[in-house]
């Protein structure tokens, strides 16, 4: 199996339009990637079997409305906007060797992270990226017969009021010990210097790793294009 991956660096595409892509490229390809995207207008993501009412206070959508998005993974409801990062890996299961399920690929991208981004205290906190006892980083998974994408939602900053717009889950992290998401949260800014050396190190380390090829927006379109189920969708 081949150990190439292409890199596809985007800046502000909407998190709408790189779940399309994540979604083709698993279905109709089989090649590995990453994605990286640097921010995305404003957005409530939701894993594939969140409930809306659970999740979500409904009452602040309908009175200042923001895009609702179901994802075609698992994982919880994030909210993301210009500050987030985005990071998804999809891979072919047989360029590891690593048994590919969720424990396993979580422990491989804690260690590749922990290596790519030397930030003191950070780590694999039950299914979350956190820095000491908070989250910066929450991952998704979706894994199906030969090929897995693992993606990860990153705090760049974020702004309180957009937080505003989530619950608190019926269902939280033993180590968030009922925390507001003000006090769970943290963001990368104060550990790296700048967006941009977010990216680097992450193409220095899969450079490290794999043969990296650099790939365009353009040279995904025809797996777009290709029929292919298709499970990300907005709510209304």
């Amino acid at each position: 199996m081949s150990d190439r991956i292409n890199f596809l660096h985007l800046k502000e595409s909407s998190i709408f339009d790189q779940l399309q892509i994540e979604e083709a490229l698993l279905r109709n390809d089989d090649e590995n990637w990453c994605i990286v995207n640097e921010g995305s207008s404003p957005s409530i993501i939701m894993g594939i079997s969140g409930k809306p009412e659970e999740l979500i206070d409904l009452k602040k959508v309908q009175a200042d409305p923001l895009p609702i998005i179901k994802r075609f993974s698992g994982g919880g409801t994030v909210i993301v906007d210009d500050d987030t990062l985005f990071v998804s890996f999809i891979f072919q299961k047989a360029v590891h060797d690593f048994p590919c399920y969720p424990e396993p690929i979580l422990r491989w991208s804690e260690a590749f992270y922990q290596e790519a981004l030397s930030i003191p205290n950070f780590r694999l906190r039950e299914n979350d990226y956190v820095i000491g006892e908070q989250k910066c980083g929450g991952n998704a998974q979706y894994i199906k017969k030969e090929r897995f994408v693992h993606h990860t939602t990153f705090l760049w900053d974020y702004k309180d009021e957009l937080m505003d717009y989530l619950l608190h889950p019926p269902k939280t992290p033993t180590y968030r010990s009922a925390r507001t998401h003000r006090d769970f949260l943290c963001t990368l800014k104060g550990h790296l210097d700048s967006k941009a050396a977010f990216v680097s190190s992450i193409r220095k380390n899969l450079s490290k790793r794999y043969q990296l090829s650099d790939a365009s927006l353009e040279s995904v379109t025809p797996h777009l294009q290709t029929p292919h189920r298709k499970t990300t969708t907005y709510i209304t």
